[in-house]
């Protein structure tokens, strides 16, 4: 294998979760995992969704299904459909996170338990559903992507409830990375600076979180969707083959100073 070939995804098939617009990271994943050389199935909520993805993917000939992930059948039928399509996966990014508004906009003491388990369900052990039932197809080994945000290692005012799960969800980052790591499987979470995608709309404050960004980082910027899918795909070469259990962050610089 050349030094160059490394850096690029031809041959390698990939599932990349969670697109809703073209804001979505995974939607930037996607594109750019394809531009790479890959062969990509791409998922959506629902066909409610599909109105608004479909017109992205249908240009590029980018296979697109719907999955909701609290639906464990829907999760099943598509990996079992991406890998009988594709033959095998060589990678998996998953870009989905949720929870209620009610809990999500309140005191992280005051959420519910049902809100906080539903959260919990479909940002984080989702993550670990998936994993299960992708890693049989993964027999030549590969990379599995999540994404996660600053406030699980840090109290950041208005994340309240995702804190707590996104901190969980990069605890599970490392326990997948020591279990699947046997079978020549990476897994590593992705930490984007705040970008303004459907999900994070449902955060309080946001505006002024992005520009607390901006203030706060060494690059006085905040990232673009480009740079987020550069990093995610990056990962999913075989220049990063050495690297595995970690949290990286692309965020402007914004998580190492004070």
């Amino acid at each position: 294998m050349s030094a160059m070939s490394a850096f690029d995804l031809k041959g390698k098939r990939g599932l990349v979760l969670g697109l809703a617009n073209e804001h979505s990271i995974a939607w930037g994943c996607a594109r750019q995992a394809q531009a790479m050389g890959a062969e990509v199935i791409a998922s959506c909520l629902n066909d409610k969704a599909r109105a608004y993805v479909e017109p992205l993917t249908q240009p590029l000939g980018m296979d697109l299904q719907t999955c909701n992930i609290e639906t464990p059948q829907d999760l099943e039928n598509l990996v079992a459909y991406a890998a009988g399509k594709l033959g095998q996966l060589d990678f998996v990014i998953h870009s989905i996170a949720w929870a209620p508004l009610a809990d999500l906009h309140g005191r992280v003491v005051d959420s519910s338990s049902t809100g906080f388990a539903r959260a919990m369900d479909v940002s984080c052990h989702s993550f670990a559903t998936l994993a299960k039932l992708c890693a049989p197809h993964m027999t030549q080994g590969g990379c599995m992507v999540t994404m996660t945000y600053l406030g699980a290692d840090e109290a950041v005012p208005h994340y309240g409830l995702m804190g707590p799960v996104k901190a969980a969800l990069e605890s599970l980052v490392r326990y997948m990375a020591l279990e699947l790591g046997p079978q020549g499987i990476r897994v590593h979470a992705v930490s984007p600076g705040p970008i303004l995608t459907r999900a994070a709309s449902g955060i309080e404050a946001f505006d002024e979180l992005m520009q607390n960004n901006i203030a706060k980082s060494p690059l006085g910027r905040l990232v673009t969707l480009d740079e987020i899918a550069h990093l995610s795909t990056f990962l999913c070469t075989d220049a990063a083959s050495g690297m595995t259990g970690q949290t990286i962050y692309v965020d402007a610089g914004c998580h190492a100073v004070n």
